[in-house]
């Protein structure tokens, strides 16, 4: 089975946030890290090149495939900002959802232009369930 493309680095997250062209999204993802820092109690850790991770949960899916993969983060990218919260997709946060702010929904992203269109008190309830949710249902395997 091919491994995921995407695993964590030891790439510096200030060095790649700093590397972000619009001086907006850039203050808004050292703002992003900060409070996914805070609410998850993860240090920020590069997943590939374009992707700020926190936490990390275990995957062994019917076909065999298996491996890691993180629980929330978020990407700058040039069209929006990209959100991944796993757990977010469940029914459950649809309420916290409806109540977020100005964003659009893809597969497992919340994709928004400015932090500031979003409630950042919904924001950080719905990345920690989120995260608690992913936590809970994908425990990490005893080392």
């Amino acid at each position: 089975m091919p491994e995921n493309k995407t695993q964590p680095t030891d790439a510096s997250v200030d060095d790649f946030l700093n590397s972000t062209e619009h001086p907006q999204k850039r203050a808004d993802s050292f703002s992003l890290k900060k409070i996914m820092e805070e609410v998850t109690g993860e240090k920020a850790v590069m997943w590939g090149d374009s992707i700020v991770g926190f936490g990390k949960y275990h995957y062994h899916y019917e076909s065999g495939r298996k491996g890691e993969f993180l629980i929330a983060g978020f990407a700058p990218r040039k069209a929006s900002m990209s959100l991944y919260l796993l757990g977010c997709m469940e029914n459950k946060f649809d309420s916290l959802m409806a109540n977020l702010g100005k964003h659009k929904t893809g597969a497992s992203c919340i994709y928004f232009n400015k932090l500031s269109h979003l409630n950042e008190d919904v924001l950080r309830i719905l990345i920690k369930e989120s995260y608690d949710f992913m936590k809970e249902k994908y425990p990490l395997p005893k080392a």
